[in-house]
């Protein structure tokens, strides 16, 4: 095997040593390489074919899935998501060709689109990250179909966890809570000085406020820059992503992968940390997760099987997220449960925008003497 794949699958396996996590560090590293000296064993016996699963599923499709959610065997499900979870919410996934906000960041004049994201970059030239952070700032979207699907999936006890790629916090505006959510890269949820003597915490309406004002985020104890709480390229996943999985995974008999181009490493890789009979279910615009031998051995990419001769357990429904969400709520019985949970949701986060509008809108006025102002609630 080449040292390149060598040289990854090394640095897949190590665990961060994250700021205010040294007390634990320790049983922490040989509870990573437990799971990761399993997690290869069981990796080597699946792709080699010595150790073949059970076929769960009577059908390789989104009936299938259906009827073995119905089931009284499906009980741990868990969610893997990313960005395309969210683009009908008006928020631009990353890749896709013209639209994809990797493609958009021309006026930004970075030296090359991922710059954006680098945290050697963002420390020497923070202006275009806040600068599109007003642009994509959370609080100005509403939670998809899918994140609503995932609320229901946690209301009848059935959502494990939600492993999420997305920055947007539109799976905590939806219902999930901390406990639901593993937010691999991170969350607007929080800031932090990047000062490492420092590291002083700010909140969520903090951040907003320095944002909204066109000013560059500074510690007020310090001086240095402050940072949400994202994951940037050159940063630690946060430690809980590690020490959540090594629990979570083995005990999931349901995964369903939904809206990532699962291209993004060490994320992409825990499709393969589920047992060898657990059914996985990815709905997307299109295929992802397969992967040739060598890769799939060692989880780059995920090693999913939907098309040979010796799938088994994988099932790719190929449509944006909100419709076959949709589609399998309706095989549940659930469809008109999850229609009145989105009109419900929906109607209250527009509520509260107008009385917050009719807020600001009034302390404007006093401060003019003008007439008070409401917001038209006629249709």
């Amino acid at each position: 095997m080449s040292e390149e794949v060598s040289k990854r699958a090394e640095e897949e396996a190590e665990i961060p040593d994250l700021e205010g996590q040294s007390d634990d560090s320790s049983d922490e590293g040989e509870a990573s390489g437990d799971t990761e000296m399993d997690f290869l064993r069981s990796l080597f016996s699946r792709t080699l074919g010595l150790s073949p699963g059970e076929k769960v599923l009577d059908e390789l499709t989104l009936d299938g899935v259906a009827r073995y959610i119905l089931s009284d065997k499906c009980k741990n499900i868990i969610c893997m998501v990313g960005a395309g979870i969210s683009t009908s919410a008006g928020i631009p996934d990353f890749r896709s060709p013209g639209t994809g906000l990797y493609a958009n960041l021309q006026k930004y004049n970075l030296p090359y689109p991922e710059a954006i994201f680098q945290i050697d970059y963002f420390k020497k030239h923070p202006e275009p990250f806040f600068a599109l952070a007003r642009e994509l700032y959370p609080g100005q979207f509403k939670p998809t179909v899918c994140h609503y699907f995932m609320k229901m999936l946690k209301d009848k006890g059935l959502l494990s966890r939600c492993y999420s790629q997305n920055i947007d916090t539109l799976e905590r505006v939806a219902g999930l809570e901390g406990e639901d959510l593993i937010e691999a890269h991170g969350t607007f949820h929080t800031s932090h000085c990047v000062s490492f003597l420092c590291r002083k915490e700010y909140s969520m309406d903090w951040m907003k406020d320095q944002i909204f004002s066109e000013d560059i985020p500074k510690c007020d104890s310090c001086g240095s820059l402050v940072k949400p709480d994202i994951v940037f390229f050159g940063e630690n996943l946060p430690a809980r992503f590690f020490t959540s999985m090594k629990m979570d995974f083995p005990r999931c008999d349901l995964l369903i992968i939904l809206g990532t181009s699962l291209q993004v490493q060490p994320f992409a890789s825990l499709v393969s940390r589920v047992s060898n009979s657990c059914p996985r279910l990815l709905i997307n615009m299109e295929k992802t997760g397969q992967s040739e031998f060598g890769m799939g051995l060692f989880a780059f990419g995920g090693g999913m099987d939907f098309d040979s001769d010796k799938a088994y357990r994988d099932v790719a429904h190929l449509s944006s997220c909100d419709d076959g969400c949709m589609a399998l709520a309706e095989l549940l019985g659930w469809k008109a449960e999850l229609e009145e949970m989105v009109k419900r949701e929906h109607a209250l986060i527009d509520s509260k925008d107008d009385k917050k509008k009719d807020k600001e809108a009034n302390q404007s006025s006093r401060s003019t003497g003008a007439e008070p102002v409401k917001a038209d609630k006629t249709e």
